[in-house]
């Protein structure tokens, strides 16, 4: 059976194992199986054992970071078969308590779920175990086709020696596919590139938003948007229909301290078809893009040793189909990105990796655009990653804040979440998809670990590797003689001073890189939310959970403005202003 992890001297020194087990000693354990009805094959996989304290909702969806969370325990599984228990003991890693031994006495509801892994072998010979997207964004918790139990409660004694059974007899259904509307259509390709690196066939999808008046100006061809984000179910934010009067509002928002948050999303998104359809509103197409992937909800936009050549695929293959089916102008001047937070660094990034390709980028909290700053951590120059250098204290680095600065997760407990959801970066969570994307690939066929899953040292031949490839702003000042002269007007960051991931920090070091410029100077612009959170995205006049929904429509005077001042002559900037 695999481990979670190499074996690590930490692990070894306590005892903790991250393999299924067959002790036979005493202890609390708890006996994970599958029925046949579930499948009559064997398994592999990642199996999450959970215990929640309430049941306010399923386990499975009270597992995080945060400080609500409820208990896992993760262990990854190789050909497990119908009928076969697989042990979770005291020696099996958790979070936030790292063992079944030491948890309080008490009653749980319990459930298990198992990521079921696929076998990809990729072009360079190397084969991995890895859970493919099932149309659901690449989440765990909600992956159709993976098995679990409904949960059950029971009163546990970690002081007793007693074997608990989980019996997985239940499977996540498939996820029901958009249907196309007026506006809103959806397309999904085969791509050669990325078919031929898996070694079977992948794909890659798109919401498109269509102008007011498509059918009706035949002739019209038009700019086009590339709205980057997470991974889209559907267009999101955009509504031919009002919400009910009627609509509940009790619901309750603690990020914003609002109640009502759901109906207001509703109204933003029918306010936004408002404008939209409106007279004066610019006919422009906007795409989402689906390119979940067996490591997480989306590709980072850009080629990577571990997701392969995705920037490609999406600027050769995909785009240029979007563009035919739906009358896109398909030139560099008329093409601009926007986004916020990963959606944010993919803007930057497909800018500066593709500068001829568009015409202006609209950055928003983007995740960290200098490893100098990867959050709290600098990974040139820092030894660890979850605690601060000193000889005699011991302090952890913080992961993620409100905007008063108040704590809620460290460094430490973000990764150890991440590892008891999988081991290889195959958690499908943040810190995890960063290694994927940004690290160069083991001997294993798995990404390199940047920094130790369970220690936070950090390997400094793969920081090495990340500043060369991935790090934007170390990119920008090392190729600024080149890339420049494509780039003058087109970069726009914005991000709120107190982001929730310290996110802020790399785009101050990004901005003074910036402002000093020259041959050319950068003629964009950096701007900064008072006290705003994570998604600020440049609106000063309206709070942060409004303007976190306007990003289809803040941007397009600029945008605008951008085409007046920068199409060549004779373009076509009439058909589509109708």
């Amino acid at each position: 059976m695999k481990r979670l992890l190499p074996l690590l001297p930490l692990l070894l020194l306590f005892g903790w194992q991250c393999t299924p087990t067959t002790s036979t000693t005493g202890g609390l354990k708890f006996a994970i199986s599958f029925t046949q009805e579930m499948s009559d094959a064997a398994q592999d996989g990642h199996i999450v054992l959970m215990l929640a304290t309430n049941d306010k909702s399923e386990p499975r969806q009270q597992i995080n970071f945060g400080l609500k969370t409820q208990l896992a325990f993760g262990v990854d599984v190789d050909g497990m078969k119908p009928g076969q228990d697989i042990l979770v003991d005291g020696s099996t890693f958790g979070f936030p308590i790292r063992s079944l031994n030491t948890i309080p006495a008490g009653e749980y509801y319990v459930q298990a779920l198992i990521n079921r892994y696929e076998t990809f072998n990729l072009k360079n010979g190397k084969t991995v175990k890895l859970p493919p997207d099932q149309g659901e964004g690449q989440h765990w918790n909600t992956k159709p086709g993976n098995f679990y139990n409904r949960p059950f409660k029971v009163t546990i004694d970690p002081a007793k020696s007693e074997t608990i059974k989980v019996v997985m007899d239940q499977k996540i259904p498939p996820v029901k596919e958009p249907e196309d509307t007026k506006y809103v259509k959806h397309l999904k390709i085969q791509s050669k590139m990325l078919s031929e690196f898996w070694g079977r066939p992948m794909f890659l999808g798109a919401h498109v938003l269509l102008p007011e008046g498509f059918e009706e100006h035949p002739n019209a061809h038009y700019p086009i948007m590339i709205y980057h984000g997470h991974f889209p179910a559907d267009f999101g934010g955009f509504s031919t229909e009002p919400p009910d009067p009627n609509m509940d509002t009790t619901d309750y928002s603690s990020r914003f301290n609002i109640y009502g948050y759901n109906k207001i999303q509703k109204q933003e998104a029918y306010n936004f078809y408002k404008q939209w359809i409106s007279k004066n509103f610019p006919r422009f197409i906007v795409v989402e893009i689906q390119h979940a992937n067996p490591y997480y909800d989306d590709s980072y936009a850009v080629n990577s040793a571990n997701l392969g050549p995705y920037g490609d695929a999406i600027m050769f293959e995909l785009l240029p189909e979007i563009e035919k089916k739906y009358r896109g102008i398909g030139q560099g001047w008329a093409r601009f990105t926007y986004g916020g937070s990963t959606g944010g660094w993919e803007a930057l990034a497909v800018q500066m990796f593709y500068p001829d390709e568009f015409n202006g980028c609209f950055a928003a909290c983007p995740d960290p655009v200098d490893f100098r700053a990867f959050c709290l951590v600098d990974i040139y120059k820092d030894k660890n990653a979850y605690w601060y250098e000193s000889d005699f204290k011991k302090l952890a680095k913080p992961a993620f804040r409100n905007y008063l600065g108040q704590i809620t997760a460290t460094m430490e407990e973000t990764n150890h979440y991440e590892y008891v959801l999988g081991a290889h970066s195959r958690s499908g969570d943040q810190f995890d998809i960063w290694e994927a994307v940004y690290s160069p690939q083991g001997e294993d066929g798995y990404p390199k670990r940047i920094f130790d899953k369970v220690t936070g040292e950090i390997d400094k031949s793969v920081a090495e590797y990340w500043k060369e490839n991935y790090d934007l702003r170390y990119i920008l000042e090392r190729d600024w003689k080149t890339l420049g002269p494509k780039l003058q007007g087109k970069i726009h960051i914005f991000c709120g001073d107190m982001d929730n991931y310290y996110l802020n920090n790399a785009v101050y070091l990004m901005e003074d890189f910036l402002k000093k410029t020259n041959n050319p100077f950068y003629k964009g612009e950096v701007d900064y939310g008072d006290r705003a959170e994570h998604c600020w995205n440049g609106d000063h006049a309206n709070p942060n959970y409004i303007s976190r929904l306007r990003y289809n429509t803040m941007y397009l005077p600029r945008i605008l403005k951008r085409i007046s001042e920068s199409a060549p002559k004779g373009a076509d900037v009439k058909s589509w202003r109708y």
